[in-house]
């Protein structure tokens, strides 16, 4: 770098006039991505490098040691990205630096990607990415020696108006040095915080082993412990069946910083004509109320692009955390140019695919695993069913009905135990607790009760319905045949009694009932329910309790005879109003009156019996 001698000067060869002005402000919206850019031009050169040794263009030692190095250098106020790649001639100087937009990563892959196996590794497809530095520095300098030693160095210095310097220096090692003298507007990347910040951002997994130095003095008598800031071979490189369970966890945690384990991973590794790599990880969500915005971070040839890209997802798995390698889209890639690009829809429709197939083999193959994970899978595959009728076709036989003993059945299976019973239906209860009477009816006589207690599942089940041809029904939507034991006849009186004490909008009935100690229950029209739990669902004012329900009172209970033959009419309708309260009671919660009418019915029946 020193005996530098003045060559030449002359000015950036563009055609629009003042466009370092432009540059310097709008090239990108974030200005931290100037270090992505600087960054990933020092591995491109070592990539070339690597590759034309390759291909036998040249010859390295066995123990050649490739790196990119980060240097601040605070007194200077500077800034320097290293590397010890191809290099650069004078004419390659002239022919890729002092020309906007023509970028040396082209014709380095027009002549020598097409002889390889899998045309990746080359980062830079624009000549943008260089000037990027001019919006944190008043002024750079370039020291380049190229891989062909007989030429002599370089030393190219520019400032913002887009003025430069061409000179001859000695450099003797092969490779670039980019110095970045910082701007009054970049003098916060003077701080090594927040460089390695960025650089944990946007390097984390660059193909080249880069190194951060920060300025700091060693210790006299220490050597300071040089390890790279970023991995060569992140996981979503290998083979699935190169990694580990634990080595998926321990990357979803570095990456997502999320303490939970995710509930599991698909590693996809799609080739011709999609051509993208990455892992996709199922989190783990507390409740259906969590947030499920997902993260799915976005990289290019293992160049971080961007965060959330909604486009490459199914809309309906945004709750997805992942990462995405797609070096078929551009590395500074547009939201509008993601929208409509016919290559991103064939990856969110892969997603899908992989997605479904990962279900699948999970059921087919480790049953008992899925099981344990369906309480939280059920969410992530109602939705998606419900957002797309191809996804549902491809999981509807092995979508887990969760039953109130604990097991699960597929709807098959499902169907299997009620042969010869109530084929047809799905019978299902919205709380085990509230609703344990109703579910001891169906389980004693062999009936199996699911357990669907999610905002969600109503509308899963219209899906289901059509789809399966069969009924969702509540246990207390109805009284089954099965439940009954016969025919009875009305009691006029307890019917005029129950109704006085009953709310305008509820029905009363008479049925026999195999269970005898029950003298009341209360039926709610499952499709009426439906709606107003929709309607509530949306934000509409139904309070509860409105639906019109029925209340059947069972002929073959012994406290209902007993109260037939009583002659205390307000002992009669005490009695009637607590058994109508307590009927309520097991079908739902309680409004704040008719808790407040039942503790005082109850406090009376109480006195009375002292």
């Amino acid at each position: 770098m020193e005996n530098e001698k003045n060559f030449t000067t002359g000015s950036i060869s563009v055609s629009t006039e003042h466009i370092f002005p432009v540059i310097k402000k709008w090239l990108y919206s974030e200005k931290e991505i100037f270090l992505r850019e600087l960054v990933s031009n020092a591995c491109d050169a070592v990539t070339k490098m690597k590759r034309l040794s390759s291909l036998g263009e040249i010859s390295l030692p066995e123990d050649e040691k490739f790196a990119v190095t980060v240097r601040l250098d605070p007194e200077e106020q500077s800034l320097t990205i290293s590397d010890n790649g191809i290099g650069m001639s004078r004419k390659e100087v002239e022919k890729y630096i002092c020309s906007i937009a023509l970028s040396g990563a082209m014709d380095f892959m027009e002549k020598y990607e097409q002889s390889t196996s899998d045309g990746s590794g080359i980062i830079g497809h624009f000549g943008l990415g260089f000037y990027s530095a001019f919006m944190v520095a008043d002024k750079v300098r370039v020291f380049t020696q190229s891989m062909k030693g007989e030429e002599d160095s370089v030393c190219w210095v520019c400032d913002e108006q887009g003025s430069y310097t061409y000179e001859e220096c000695t450099k003797r090692e092969r490779g670039t040095d980019v110095v970045l003298y910082l701007s009054e507007e970049g003098k916060e990347y003077l701080e090594a915080g927040k460089l390695r910040a960025v650089l944990d951002k946007y390097c984390a997994f660059m193909p080249v082993e880069i190194y951060f130095e920060d300025g700091k003095d060693e210790k006299e008598g220490e050597e300071q412990a040089k390890e790279p800031i970023n991995d060569i071979s992140p996981l979503w490189l290998k083979r699935p069946s190169e990694c580990t369970d634990e080595e998926y966890t321990a990357f979803y945690r570095k990456v997502f910083n999320d303490y939970k384990d995710p509930l599991f991973h698909i590693h996809i590794n799609a080739d011709y004509p999609l051509n993208f790599k990455g892992i996709l990880y199922f989190p783990r969500l507390n409740s259906e109320y969590d947030n499920m915005e997902g993260q799915v971070k976005l990289f290019y040839n293992q160049v971080f692009v961007a965060d959330n890209i909604k486009e490459v997802i199914p809309d309906y798995f945004l709750m997805l955390k992942g990462v995405l390698d797609c070096p078929e889209l551009p590395l500074n890639v547009s939201r509008s140019y993601l929208q409509n690009s016919g290559y991103v829809s064939k990856i969110a429709a892969h997603i899908v695919k992989k997605t479904a197939d990962k279900l699948q083999g999970l059921f087919n193959t480790e049953r008992e695993r899925y099981e344990k994970l369906w309480d939280d899978l059920k969410l992530f595959v109602e939705y998606g069913s419900l957002r797309d009728k191809k996804f549902y076709d491809r999981v509807k036989k092995v979508f887990l009905l969760p039953l109130t003993d604990g097991r699960h059945l597929t709807f098959e299976e499902y169907a299997k135990e009620l042969q010869g019973k109530e084929e047809g239906k799905i019978f299902y209860a919205a709380d085990p607790v509230t609703q344990a009477q109703y579910i001891s009816l169906y389980t004693d006589r062999g009936i199996p009760v699911a357990l669907f207690d999610k905002v969600l599942d109503s509308q899963f089940f219209s899906l289901a319905e059509a789809e399966e041809k069969v009924k969702f029904v509540r246990v207390d939507a109805e009284i089954s045949d099965s439940l009954k034991e016969g025919e009875i006849d009305e009691n006029e009186g307890l019917k005029s009694l129950f109704a006085s004490v009953c709310p305008e909008n509820t029905e009363i009935s008479f049925a026999s009932l195999k269970d005898g100690s029950l003298p009341a229950l209360l039926n709610v029209s499952e499709e009426e329910r439906r709606m107003k739990e929709m309607m509530r669902m949306y934000g509409m004012d139904v309070p509860m309790g409105e639906e019109k329900a029925t209340l059947i009172l069972n002929g073959s209970n012994a406290l209902l005879k007993k109260l037939a033959d009583c002659t205390d009419e307000d002992k009669k309708k005490d009695a009637a109003a607590q058994i109508y309260a307590l009927a309520l009671l097991s079908q739902r919660p309680l409004t704040a009156e008719e808790m407040k009418k039942f503790l005082a019915g109850s406090f009376k029946t109480i006195e009375n019996g002292l």
